[in-house]
């Protein structure tokens, strides 16, 4: 690497903390001016993703891509930067700079690290930058109790080592001419249900490479059949359903969890098999909790939406439309936030408890 090179990258720059403010992801900015608080935020390769082109609002600063060459180009103090999704080097001038994390194209946009943000746009600037990842990825512990593995290995699936590898299907229950539970004020099931699913989605597409199989996305009917079709065809690894009840009663409120029952199963001796529904059930009964959700339980019934099968799923019944503080949090969009927040980390929670696990 040239001299220019090897000095660029010893510019300094700042990384200032604080308190989060609610909702935000990533804060980028100039010392001294309000950052821009960037909540489009992807997990991948153990580090977060964000748009150049919000970087560079933030910064002050121009770029433009060249869709003939397929580069971006970024005009800096010291002159143009270059950049190409798929490429591990920054070209400026004649220096090839290596890049930890290539740029891609993730949700229509073109990201970059924030280790390309600090470690080779930084020094390219005249000044230091405001930088700061209110979540940063967290590292996991690997955890491998032979029951799990067992579990695992019954269902004739390898266990998935990674949790951002892990495939969810998010199933909204009800759709089009079927509305589900009927509430106060008109509420719909279909729509609550939706809602808060679109919104989970977002969340694990944001932190995982896997697919994220939505069953419906927007308001449309669909049969039993083509709802199960990722647990009769081993399309996914774990799977959701989204409910919402209603009740002559005003009273009764709060969320349900429900599991299938653990089938009998031939298995080694001295090995316990655990119900892997209920781990995951267990899991998110306590982050709903942390979020300050009224959770009664978790029941073992053989319930027709979850289908047959050892894949892990729960169908969660998120609360009651006819009890007036349910609907309350049912409608409003920040507590559908929290309440998608907490069936994300309930989620990778459990993706955690398998780490490291081997065949």
């Amino acid at each position: 690497m040239s001299h220019l090179a090897l000095k660029l990258f010893f510019l300094p720059f700042f990384l200032l903390a604080f308190v989060s403010p609610s909702g935000a992801l990533v804060e980028v900015g100039r010392p001294g001016e309000e950052p821009l608080v960037i909540e489009d935020v992807y997990l991948r390769e153990g580090t977060a993703f964000v748009s150049i082109d919000d970087v560079l609002a933030a910064l002050e600063l121009q770029g433009e891509w060249n869709s003939v060459a397929h580069v971006y180009a970024i005009r800096t103090p010291h002159g143009k930067a270059v950049i190409s999704p798929g490429s591990q080097f920054l070209k400026l001038g004649d220096n090839f700079i290596p890049v930890a994390h290539r740029p891609r194209f993730i949700g229509g946009k073109l990201r970059v690290s924030e280790t390309f943000l600090l470690s080779q746009l930084a020094p390219l600037l005249t000044e230091p930058i405001y930088y700061r990842n209110h979540n940063p990825p967290a590292p996991t512990q690997g955890d491998d109790p032979l029951d799990r593995l067992f579990a695992f290995l019954l269902r004739k699936k390898e266990p998935v080592a990674d949790g951002s590898k892990w495939v969810v299907s998010i199933d909204p229950g009800h759709g089009g001419e079927d509305s589900g539970a009927l509430g106060l004020n008109g509420s719909k099931e279909k729509t609550v249900t939706l809602a808060v699913s679109q919104r989970l989605e977002k969340l694990l597409k944001m932190h995982q490479d896997a697919p994220v199989i939505l069953t419906r996305d927007g308001d449309y009917a669909l049969d039993m059949e083509r709802r199960l079709e990722v647990v009769a065809e081993g399309q996914a690894d774990v799977m959701l359903s989204l409910h919402a009840q209603s009740f002559f009663s005003a009273e009764t409120s709060g969320v349900n969890l429900y599991v299938q029952p653990q089938t009998e199963r031939d298995v080694p001796d001295g090995v316990v098999v655990e119900n892997s529904s209920l781990i995951l059930a267990e899991i998110l009964q306590k982050k709903l909790k942390n979020r300050g959700f009224d959770v009664h339980g978790i029941k073992e019934l053989p319930v027709y939406p979850l289908g047959r099968g050892d894949l892990p799923r729960v169908m969660v019944e998120m609360g009651s439309l006819t009890n007036t503080i349910d609907l309350t949090i049912l409608e409003d969009p920040i507590r559908q936030q929290d309440f998608a927040r907490a069936l994300f980390d309930g989620l990778q929670a459990f993706f955690d408890t398998f780490s490291g696990v081997q065949p």
